[in-house]
C-alpha cells in the first residue's frame, strides 16, 4: 500500500517563504492557498462569504500564520482586517465586491487624501503609504478630509474637520513603489495614489456607529482589534526566531570553543526568553478571552478590560522583539546573512516594532 504525504500549509510556506522575498510579494502558490482557506475574508460576514470564523480562532490562526512565514502572517492580518470594513458598507456594494473569489483589501488608516462633493459622488485626490498586499489587492480603502468647492474644510459636529472613508477598486488607484524596507518584506507594502477620482455616493462608509451586516462578535472594539492582531504576529514570529536560534547555536561549527559555563549561560536565556513569551502569551489569551465573553455575554465590553487588553498587547510585542535582541548575537553570522530564515525573521520582527500602536509598551 502507497503511504501518500499530504504536504501542509506550513510545508507550502517554508518552501515558497524565500522566493516571496526575492519577488517582493507573496509568491502565487501562497496566495492561492490564502484564498483556498479564506485568509483575505477572515472577518468578512458569512453572507458575502467569509470564513465564518470568530475573533478568538482567528487571533491564535494569525500567530500560525506570522510563525510560519512573517510577510504571510503581517499581510493576512492586514488585508483581512481592512476587509473588516465589509460590514459598514452598502449591502449592494458589499455584494458586487465579494462576488470575486479573489477579492483581497488593502488601505491605509492616515487621512492622505481630499474628497469633494460633486453632482453624483465624490472627487478625491490623495496619496497613502503602507498598503499591505497592494500588489495583488482588487479593493482599496481610503481615508479623506471632506473639503467645500472652495477648498474649506467641512466640520462634523464638534467642529473638527470631517473625515470619510472611501472604497476604491483596483483599476482606479496607481500603485507607487516604496516598501523599500529590511523586513517584512514579501508584503509588499507599496503606496498607492489616485488622481481626480470621481466615486458614487455608495463608496463611502463609516465605522463603528453604522453596521450594515454582521456576525456575532462584529462589535469587537477596533482599537483592540487591532492591537490583539498585531500583538499575535509579534508572538509568531518570535516563536519562530526562538526555534531557529536554538536550532542555530547549538549546531555551530564552533561550539567546541565554548565553556560548559557558557553554554549553561545561553541555554539560561533561552529558557528565560521562551518562559516570559509563555507567560505573557497566556496571560494575553486570558485577557483577550475574557473580554471576548464580555461582549458576548453584555453586549459590551468594559473599559477597565479594554485598557487591560491594550495593555498586555503591547507588553507581549515588546517582549517579543526584545527576545530577538537578547538572542541575536548567539547564532552566528548566518543570522547576519540576509539571505538566511533566520535574518528574515530577525528582520521581520523589528520591522513590525515599529508599528504605531506598538511603540510604546505602556
Amino acid at each position: 500500500m502507497q503511504n501518500i504525504l499530504t504536504q501542509t500549509w506550513q510545508d507550502k510556506v517554508s518552501e515558497f517563504a524565500q522566493l516571496s522575498e526575492e519577488m517582493g510579494q507573496l509568491h502565487p502558490e501562497i496566495l492561492e492557498q490564502a484564498y483556498q482557506e479564506n485568509w483575505f475574508k477572515l472577518f468578512v460576514p458569512e453572507v458575502y462569504g467569509g470564513a465564518g470564523k470568530k475573533l478568538p480562532e482567528i487571533l491564535r490562526l494569525e500567530e500560525e500564520l506570522a510563525e510560519a512565514d512573517g510577510s504571510l502572517g503581517w499581510t493576512v492580518t492586514l488585508c483581512a482586517g481592512a476587509a473588516w470594513f465589509a460590514g459598514f458598507l452598502n449591502p449592494e456594494l458589499a455584494e458586487e465586491i465579494f462576488s470575486d473569489k479573489k477579492v483581497c483589501f488593502a488601505g491605509s488608516g492616515a487621512v492622505g487624501g481630499i474628497a469633494v462633493k460633486t453632482n453624483h459622488g465624490y472627487l478625491i485626490n490623495g496619496h497613502w503609504k503602507y498598503a499591505s498586499g497592494a500588489l495583488h489587492a482588487t479593493i482599496f480603502t481610503a481615508n479623506c478630509l471632506l473639503k467645500s468647492d472652495d477648498g474649506s474644510d467641512i466640520l462634523d459636529q464638534d467642529g473638527n474637520p470631517k473625515v470619510m472613508s472611501f472604497i476604491l477598486k483596483k483599476d482606479e488607484v496607481e500603485i507607487l513603489a516604496g516598501w523599500s524596507y529590511f523586513g517584512l518584506v514579501a508584503t509588499g507594502s507599496h503606496a498607492f495614489e489616485v488622481k481626480n477620482l470621481e466615486v458614487p455616493l455608495n463608496r463611502t462608509f463609516k465605522i463603528n456607529n453604522d453596521i450594515k451586516v454582521a456576525d456575532e462578535g462584529f462589535d469587537y472594539p477596533f482599537l483592540q482589534l487591532a492591537e490583539t492582531t498585531l500583538a499575535v504576529n509579534s508572538l509568531g514570529m518570535a516563536n519562530h526566531f526562538i526555534r531557529l536560534v536554538e536550532e542555530a547555536f547549538f549546531s555551530r561549527s564552533g561550539l567546541k570553543r565554548y565553556t560548559e559555563t557558557q553554554i549553561d549561560f545561553f541555554t539560561f536565556e533561552l529558557n528565560r526568553c521562551k518562559d516570559e513569551i509563555e507567560q505573557l502569551k497566556e496571560q494575553f489569551y486570558k485577557t483577550f478571552d475574557e473580554s471576548w465573553m464580555q461582549l458576548l455575554s453584555n453586549q459590551i465590553i468594559n473599559n477597565e478590560q479594554l485598557a487591560e487588553v491594550s495593555l498586555i498587547s503591547r507588553k507581549l510585542a515588546h517582549a517579543c522583539r526584545k527576545s530577538a535582541d537578547t538572542l541575536f548575537p548567539y547564532c552566528g553570522l548566518e543570522a547576519a546573512r540576509k539571505d538566511s530564515e533566520i535574518n528574515r525573521v530577525w528582520r521581520d520582527i523589528h520591522t513590525a516594532s515599529q508599528h504605531a500602536l506598538l511603540t510604546f509598551e505602556s
